[in-house]
């Protein structure tokens, strides 16, 4: 119980009970509003009740609006939520043409790729050691052709050789299968 209610006996859980009674169905309707799924709206409005448990003092003390207060921690509640569940590529709501607008973007299935990677490996597996040494270095790790020459130690017009006859070789092998 707050240090407010303990103070002020009028405050205690009568005064949460008065509140919910006034504009529970209020906070629910606004939310249901919002989120087209009376369930997680009840969930929401509970929640905006149980936020204003430790402020009740202050709300009943002061001249602004419980309700407006109960509606403002309710969009925000909302709003939270919403922002929780894109993350975690949950949908909001039960309303199916709504929970579209919702989605996260479906991801491509990457099993082509997958499998594109593993018969490109088998492919490189067949040329010889130094074709493939060419190939990683130009291809892989992205370097020139000189750049390849001097870390592996050949002149570049055999690094060019090699990279022609590598890449023939694979062509031929794709176009047998």
């Amino acid at each position: 119980m707050p240090d407010a209610a303990l103070a002020n006996p009028a405050l205690g859980p009568s005064m949460l009970d008065d509140l919910m009674v006034k504009h529970s169905s209020a906070v629910i309707a606004y939310a249901e509003k919002i989120l087209r799924d009376r369930h997680l709206a009840e969930d929401i409005a509970q929640e905006a009740f149980i936020r204003a448990w430790p402020h009740m003092e202050r709300l009943c003390s002061t001249a602004g609006s419980i309700r407006g207060w109960l509606l403002t921690v309710t969009r925000h509640l909302i709003i939270d939520r919403s922002r929780s569940s894109m993350v975690r590529n949950e949908v909001v709501g039960a309303d199916e043409t709504r929970a579209t607008d919702h989605r996260a973007e479906v991801l491509p299935d990457h099993a082509e790729s997958v499998a594109t990677s593993i018969h490109t490996l088998a492919l490189l597996h067949d040329l010889s050691p130094e074709h493939r040494r060419v190939l990683l270095h130009l291809y892989v790790f992205e370097h020139s052709l000189r750049e390849t020459a001097d870390l592996i130690g050949i002149p570049v017009g055999t690094v060019k050789s090699r990279h022609h006859y590598a890449l023939s070789a694979l062509r031929s092998r794709l176009a047998a299968e």
